[in-house]
């Protein structure tokens, strides 16, 4: 029996409950690294250099990008559920990459396959989203999109730090990826539907008034030309480079002022969990009073949380600027991804949402480049500053260029 096709949240609630835990599963699956890696790349592989330590970041984001650039395109073309499946296939192998793993290397080629996983699963349950609740309630669907991808990142990172505390940085937090990914790849192909019958419908009831454009105007328009969608390209840029640096520059930095393993786990899940669950309502918050100032000020905040943590010393202040950080990402993150959707035509939306990511994860890629080189050149705590700067800039970007253009 084929269902009828409606838009709404309400009307799609059990596709759309079921895509927000199978994104709760690609946030687990990279949650599992963001404690333990940076320190394994010290204890058992013997780096040194930050920029060395940063490699398995660099090769993540850029092959995220990459992922989310065409899945945004294979989706409009080959539909939502078979990249969403593909991307679960890709990623089955890396917690077994990892815990094999006899030279860093080995780290580096499974984070390109993790960032691979991560573009195409991503994409694929953000756009089927999207289709899914129609034009009203964009930023509401986002806020909890990604509060179930940053909750699981925070409380896998969480369980992660505890295994590792517990049981050693090797094999055992690896073992829960493995679960992780079976559970993502099986409720996927078994139980998701694709949702494209539910953008024709959306797209029916907003003519384009004129020829598609074609994948190069959609990468010029969402890059550069329109100003709403290039400015949000270069918030998500920024957002993901100050959070690469934390990933990779945070855990050796509170590492470095005597914290314990467990303690750093439980720093690095705070960041993400308060991320994860203020997005409950900065999405909803954004579809009533505009995206713009949100975004803006939450890369303000973000900046100021930066600095604070480079400031510190001690837990109570890292912990305090953590949650800070976290609510400043919370108010940018899913409005960003709903700003898009007010401007892209349902016709070339999942288009602009992969070009949009590739920006966005390419962020992962700079951020732990540029962090890498100051950290080995002026320390730790001057990278984290200079992230701080770069944070502070982008959000006075676009709060000059980006103007207010919600569907209402």
């Amino acid at each position: 029996m084929t269902l009828p096709v409606r838009l709404g949240l309400r009307e799609n609630l059990g596709q759309f409950s079921l895509l927000v835990l199978v994104n709760a599963f690609v946030g687990a699956v990279v949650g599992i690294e963001r404690t333990v890696l940076p320190l394994l790349a010290e204890s058992s592989f013997g780096l040194a250099s930050r920029t060395a330590i940063l490699s398995f970041i660099i090769s993540f984001g850029l092959a995220k990008a990459g992922a989310n650039y065409f899945s945004g395109v294979a989706c409009d073309r080959l539909g939502r559920k078979s990249i969403l499946v593909a991307g679960w296939v890709v990623g089955l192998p890396v917690p077994l990459l990892l815990i094999a793993a006899p030279t860093w290397s080995w780290v580096v080629l499974a984070n390109v396959l993790l960032g691979l996983n991560q573009g195409m699963t991503w994409s694929a349950t953000v756009i089927m989203k999207i289709d899914l609740v129609g034009p009203r309630h964009r930023g509401l669907a986002m806020g909890l999109n990604e509060f179930a991808g940053y909750l699981a990142v925070a409380l896998a990172s969480l369980v992660s730090g505890y295994v590792a505390a517990t049981w050693g940085l090797r094999p055992y937090p690896f073992y829960l990826g493995v679960a992780f990914a079976v559970a993502g790849l099986a409720a996927s192909i078994f139980f998701v539907r694709d949702t494209r019958a539910h953008a024709a419908l959306e797209a029916r009831a907003t003519p384009l008034g004129s020829p598609a454009p074609s994948a190069r105007e959609v990468f010029l328009r969402t890059s550069f030309t329109d100003r709403n969608l290039s400015a949000v390209s270069q918030a998500g840029l920024v957002n993901n480079l100050n959070d690469g640096m934390a990933w990779g520059l945070f855990p050796l930095f509170f590492a470095s002022q005597g914290l314990s393993v467990d303690r750093i786990g439980w720093l690095v899940a705070l960041y993400p969990a308060s991320w994860g669950i203020m997005q409950l309502f900065t999405g909803a918050i954004s579809d009533r009073f505009g995206r713009k100032w949100l975004i803006a000020g939450g890369m303000g905040a973000q900046a100021a949380a930066i600095a604070w943590i480079a400031a510190a010393s001690e837990l109570g202040g890292f912990a305090a600027a953590s949650l800070l950080l976290g609510l400043g990402t919370a108010m940018v993150y899913p409005t960003l991804l709903a700003a898009i959707g007010d401007v892209a035509h349902t016709s070339w939306r999942a288009s602009a949402v992969g070009v949009y990511r590739f920006w966005r994860d390419a962020g992962y890629a700079v951020g732990a480049l540029i962090s890498g080189v100051v950290a080995d050149l002026f320390g730790v705590r001057a990278a984290i500053g200079f992230v701080s700067a770069l944070t502070l800039a982008s959000g006075i970007f676009v709060a000059a260029r980006m103007h207010e253009a919600r569907d209402v």
